[in-house]
């Protein structure tokens, strides 16, 4: 691991090609110049993964890539300068997991070998000079879930065959010039999160079935011939009026000047009437709003932040939606759904802010997380980073809806997690998780780190992952939570040193007490001890477990140490499960390691997690035991609401 280094020059190193046992070897984020060495890299016949993004690379992909197909898994060549065409040998390396090529200038068709890599789950080529169709074989590749096309010269249709892609997440399509309808088939993917076609020249109707008519109108847009939800109605109305119109006898012209006043006169009144119930019933409500809010009790220690003063209309303020259904929400609608922030609506609190569980008067329920320590942005950058975070989707990542800031204060709006979080669940649920929950629950988080790590641009350190930032949706998946809010806090707070800014106790790994620079592979570690909790049932923490001078990760490794690794493992678990719960130890081991650079990467992480996979028709990365209503299969175990 030699990235983000100063490294410059014509290639790199000779010295690479003596490394015959090499199996990682990642240069990214350097300024290597020149063409690849195939020649180098084709005697590296045990290399899995090769990273050479970001640097100053030139000339065409080297086709000697194609003699590492029997181990190669993990090829990121982004952000360079390489022209030429993707060579036909890379639909050969069936192993590949990851493949980005995208940010370069490559040209001609996208292979359709590629179509055949039944484990690729990562694919991104975006923002090259591509030309031809989609391969329709595309649509058999079962383990994708981030497909970027977007930003090429892609002409033709969208092959049907794509409802194959059952689970794809993140599909960018845009800016090519694609034709024809949307397929009916997109509707049927349940797990996809993120939909874009604009700057196309699709026509028709969009499909209702699915998720498609959730997705922002941004994502269609400038398509001339696309239309229903969430664009304007389909049909020509306006012609057919004219035409109808046309066939009519014509009035004569005194009588349909009196309609015509008559109609005129009539329309003011009601609308002045209108006008007048509105105002008369906002002026009502704003002023049992503010009753309201003054008769609330203040908290002890804190001040009532909603009796605002200088802020112009507080109760009327928007708040900034991602999500359709929400579009008319207000601050005034998350008071009365939180009851003023009662303590009673409290649902959570952490470093970022107070967690409160809202249910709006549609009936929607919503999450409201109330900021604290955020004095480092202004309003410009706060907003600036709420777009961003808003537009990142993805099934194992908590969506956020909305925000707004009142005064001082800054309010996010969150998709509501029903059963909380893993830490609340593992440590506090008075129930049991059984094995095959634990491991849907480590592989969802894996999921969703992964995707912050390698697909989202620019690239998503999450800085504080730890169980209780792994929330659990309706269906048990497991969905990552606050990533991205390190960057709102302040830096001069002192709580941030450890606390928040650089992780939380139990779970940061060693180099962040040396140097503060965090990391992916600090994430990783991360990551390792949640791992490690669910193996073992046991907190990160806990005086009485481990002694003040040592925690969760201490304990295990000294047993590890001693040959005694049957004893980390939750004694209830390991009779039914204590082979594979071995195995995914030997993971968590992984990504424990002190070194920072002998850790995994998240996708490796999932690429370890797919080779455990026992039963080939349970994808052990999407489709691990399933949470079923009134028991049976994986869950948990008298925990109350099932």
């Amino acid at each position: 691991m030699l990235s983000r280094n100063r490294f410059s020059g014509p290639g790199f190193p000779i010295g690479f090609s003596n490394c015959s046992l090499l199996e990682t070897l990642d240069l990214s984020q350097n300024d290597l110049q020149l063409p690849i060495p195939g020649a180098l890299l084709a005697r590296l016949k045990k290399l899995k993964w090769l990273s050479l993004s970001h640097n100053s690379f030139s000339g065409e992909i080297p086709v000697e890539l194609g003699g590492l197909c029997g181990t190669l898994q993990e090829l990121d060549l982004s952000g360079n300068k390489l022209t030429g065409s993707i060579p036909k040998s890379i639909g050969s390396c069936t192993n590949l997991i990851w493949v980005s090529l995208a940010s370069n200038r490559l040209t001609g068709e996208i292979p359709s070998g590629i179509g055949n890599l039944n484990n690729l789950a990562i694919l991104q080529v975006a923002y090259n000079e591509l030309t031809g169709e989609i391969p329709d074989n595309f649509g058999k590749m079962s383990y994708l879930q981030v497909l970027n096309l977007g930003h090429n010269h892609l002409t033709g249709t969208i092959p049907g065959t794509f409802g194959g892609l059952t689970k794809i997440g993140v599909m960018d399509l845009s800016h090519n010039q694609l034709h024809g309808f949307l397929p009916g088939a997109l509707g049927s993917l349940t797990f996809l999160s993120d939909l874009d076609v604009s700057n196309n020249n699709f026509s028709g109707p969009i499909p209702t079935g699915g998720q498609l008519t959730t997705f922002p109108s941004s994502r269609y847009e400038n398509n001339t011939g696309l239309c229903g939800l969430p664009l304007p109605k389909c049909g020509g109305g306006s012609r057919q009026r004219r035409s109808n119109d046309g066939g009519r006898k014509r009035q004569p012209l005194g009588a349909v000047i009196v309609i015509g006043i008559v109609f005129f006169i009539l329309c003011i009144i009601g609308l002045t009437l209108a006008l007048y119930r509105v105002k008369s019933r906002r002026r009502s409500n704003e002023e049992m709003m503010e009753k309201y809010i003054e008769s609330l009790p203040t908290t002890s220690g804190s001040n009532n932040s909603w009796k605002l003063s200088g802020v112009p209309e507080p109760l009327s303020i928007n708040i900034a939606t991602f999500e359709k259904p929400l579009r008319k929400l207000t601050f005034a609608h998350l008071l009365e759904a939180t009851n003023g922030f009662s303590s009673e609506t409290m649902i959570g609190t952490g470093g970022f802010g107070e967690v409160y569980k809202a249910q709006l008067r549609d009936g929607i329920t919503v999450a409201i997380k109330k900021l604290i320590h955020v004095t480092g942005q202004g309003d410009r950058e706060f907003m600036a980073e709420m777009e961003t975070i808003g537009k990142i989707k993805h099934r194992n990542l908590v969506p956020l809806l909305g925000y707004c800031k009142v005064g001082e204060e800054r309010l996010l709006v969150y998709e509501y997690m029903k059963w909380g979080s893993l830490e609340s669940v593992l440590h506090q649920g008075g129930g049991r998780l059984d094995w095959g929950a634990r491991k849907k629950i480590a592989v969802g988080s894996a999921r969703g780190l992964a995707f912050l790590h390698h697909s989202c641009i620019p690239h998503i350190i999450h800085r504080d992952m730890k169980s209780s930032n792994v929330l659990l949706d309706e269906g048990f998946e497991a969905r990552v939570s606050d990533f991205g809010m390190a960057r709102l806090s302040n830096p001069l707070d002192t709580h941030l040193s450890v606390s928040t800014l650089a992780g939380t106790p139990g779970y940061v790994p060693p180099e962040y007490y040396q140097s503060f620079r965090c990391t992916t592979k600090g994430d990783v570690y991360s990551y390792g001890v949640i791992l490690l909790e669910l193996l073992s049932g046991k907190k990160p923490i806990d005086p009485t477990e481990f002694g003040d001078d040592n925690n969760l990760v201490g304990w295990a490794k000294q047993l590890g140490r001693e040959g005694r690794r049957y004893e980390i493992l939750d004694s209830e678990l390991i009779l039914k499960a204590g082979e594979e719960m071995q195995q995914y130890l030997r993971i968590a081991f992984e990504c424990l390691d002190d070194r920072p650079f002998k850790r995994p990467t998240m996708i490796q992480v999932m690429a370890m997690f797919k080779e455990l996979q026992v039963d080939p028709e349970n994808d052990s990365i999407d489709g691990l035991s399933s949470v079923k209503e009134g028991g049976g299969g994986g869950g948990i175990d008298e925990l109350g609401e099932k």
